[in-house]
């Protein structure tokens, strides 16, 4: 059984569209560019996620000419080209009510672009150079703006297992991988949830080790081709079989990663897998 490397997605801004690649460099905190870029309210830098703005699921940023051009685009307002600010003014911000220290804000036309587009007064900010955040489980590793993980690890094993069970109750369609908002997807293991077991992972010339089970809010419930919520699916089936007990009963999907050795990875890459997790 050969397991490999089915996508790879990366998110440049918390909580807007993923951006699919061939390749990508791993770093420390994740796959290169993967949620440096952060909306926040303009008042008082609260983040911004899908959670209360599902509308950010539309909403496309990408990375380019090696980190110095941020290109936005959505239906709902024109696109726009930034040249990124490493540094200069900066502005406090929070996740989750904990403080996250300073961040580079990115000026005028990026505030208006999200306020615009998300009907909110909002800022764009970026990691500050030096950037030092700690993750948690049970290998923290580093990360930058995600939730608390460098990387999130589905299978298409997995997608299947709940697409299946979703089919079974006969009312509703299945759902993409995208409402798990994953940065790798491996394939080539029948098995449910073998992500879960995975203490590491050689994918390409990276090196993983598993964190914790990915925990789920009310994110999998906005579609993200449309910006909209679209439930009760996956939510609904995840419940009948993914509580986590530890978890306060919450519901998971997907493994997160810390990065213990940054490499390149491609699409198609075998992946070694050693286990199990939770030892």
């Amino acid at each position: 059984m050969t397991i490999t490397v089915h996508e790879l997605v990366y998110y440049p801004v918390k909580g807007c569209a993923g951006i699919r690649v061939d390749s990508a460099r791993v770093t420390a905190t994740g796959l290169a560019h993967d949620r440096t870029f952060m909306v926040v309210d303009a008042a008082d830098g609260t983040f911004r996620s899908q959670r209360t703005h599902p509308a950010m699921a539309a909403l496309r940023a990408e990375v380019l000419d090696s980190g110095a051009v941020l290109a936005l685009s959505a239906e709902s307002t024109g696109p726009l080209r930034l040249d990124v600010v490493p540094d200069g003014p900066r502005r406090e911000v929070s996740m989750f009510g904990r403080d996250l220290g300073e961040a580079v804000d990115q000026g005028d036309a990026a505030a208006e672009w999200f306020s615009e587009a998300l009907g909110a007064a909002s800022r764009l900010v970026r990691v500050v150079p030096g950037f030092d955040r700690d993750g948690w489980g049970e290998t923290p590793g580093k990360v930058n703006f995600g939730d608390a993980h460098a990387v999130l690890v589905t299978s298409t094993a997995s997608l299947a297992g709940l697409n299946a069970r979703i089919a079974a109750r006969g009312d509703a369609a299945p759902v993409p991988m995208d409402r798990f908002r994953p940065n790798i997807v491996l394939t080539g293991d029948d098995e449910p949830h073998f992500e879960d077991r995975a203490a590491r992972m050689s994918v390409g010339t990276a090196e993983l080790a598993y964190s914790v089970k990915a925990i789920r809010c009310g994110v999998p419930l906005v579609d993200q081709r449309t910006g909209r919520r679209a439930g009760p699916e996956p939510v609904r089936t995840l419940a009948t079989y993914r509580r986590e007990p530890e978890f306060g009963n919450k519901l998971s999907f997907g493994a997160k990663n810390a990065v213990v050795r940054e490499g390149v990875v491609r699409a198609g890459d075998p992946v070694s897998v050693y286990g199990p997790a939770g030892g």
